[in-house]
């Protein structure tokens, strides 16, 4: 199989767990935003690629269509099965998928194509796609027009280093228009709300350059989020806060080969 990305395999591995309680859920208008630009349905079948814990997978299972979720990091695969009791759970990576050539009518990466985005990954995609089927990647971004959500990028940056990033724009790179349409986009606002530690702590915590950090600098990090949420005027003494996303929903087509 191929490599997993260090930071991923390791960071997910050490906190899948603080994953299902931190990470937050996606819009619901991306249910028929499944169903419109993916047709997504009873009688298609969908690959969750990257499922993690299965946080996409339940919006995916609500469309009625087969669900089939890829994970290659087997602590979070343990996650999803144990949160989706029945849900066909495989290992398996981007570039190296355990189905059969246009076995499958779509397939959605969400919060994790950047960390496999290259050639290799896309061929597979397109590999395990039916003729005209489509590719979906979604993203829920930290909306940093909020001060305090500003001051909480600043926490976890100085950690970030070279890991493979949405914001970077890297993830663009191999869309060159040979296996898949150009990339539409959508873009739907979103709130998790929950108690200060799993919306804010746990969520930071979960991140995979953070959940490697040694126990001193981890813990460094969980006492900073703890004074911004005690001295922030927004965050200070509330039982319940709204963290705001921007989720980007991005779909595309494959492209029939041509013989050369």
């Amino acid at each position: 199989m191929t490599p997993v990305h260090p930071s991923a395999a390791q960071g997910f591995a050490a906190a899948a767990e603080t994953y299902v309680r931190g990470r937050p859920g996606y819009p619901a208008e991306l249910q028929p935003w499944l169903a419109s630009e993916l047709e997504l349905q009873a009688g298609r079948t969908c690959v969750d690629l990257g499922a993690g814990t299965g946080k996409f997978t339940k919006l995916l299972l609500r469309t009625g269509a087969e669900v089939i979720a890829v994970e290659p990091v087997a602590e979070m695969r343990d996650q999803l099965v144990a949160g989706l009791p029945g849900t066909r759970a495989l290992e398996g990576t981007a570039q190296a998928m355990p189905l059969a050539d246009g076995s499958v009518d779509a397939v959605v990466c969400a919060q994790a194509f950047h960390w496999f985005s290259d050639q290799a990954a896309l061929a597979e995609i397109h590999r395990v796609l039916r003729p005209g089927g489509r590719l979906a990647l979604v993203w829920n971004v930290r909306d940093e027009s909020v001060d305090w959500v500003r001051a909480l990028t600043g926490i976890m940056a100085p950690y970030e280093g070279g890991t493979p990033r949405y914001h970077s724009g890297n993830w663009r790179l191999p869309f060159d228009g040979r296996l898949f349409t150009e990339l539409e986009e959508t873009c739907f606002r979103h709130q998790h709300v929950g108690d200060p530690q799993a919306v804010i702590v746990d969520r930071t915590l979960s991140v995979s350059f953070i959940a490697n950090l040694p126990e001193a600098e981890r813990a460094g990090v969980k006492a900073r989020l703890l004074d911004l949420i005690a001295s922030h005027p927004e965050l200070r003494d509330r039982e319940s806060i709204a963290f705001p996303y921007l989720t980007h929903a991005f779909r595309c087509t494959k492209v029939a080969l041509t013989a050369s």
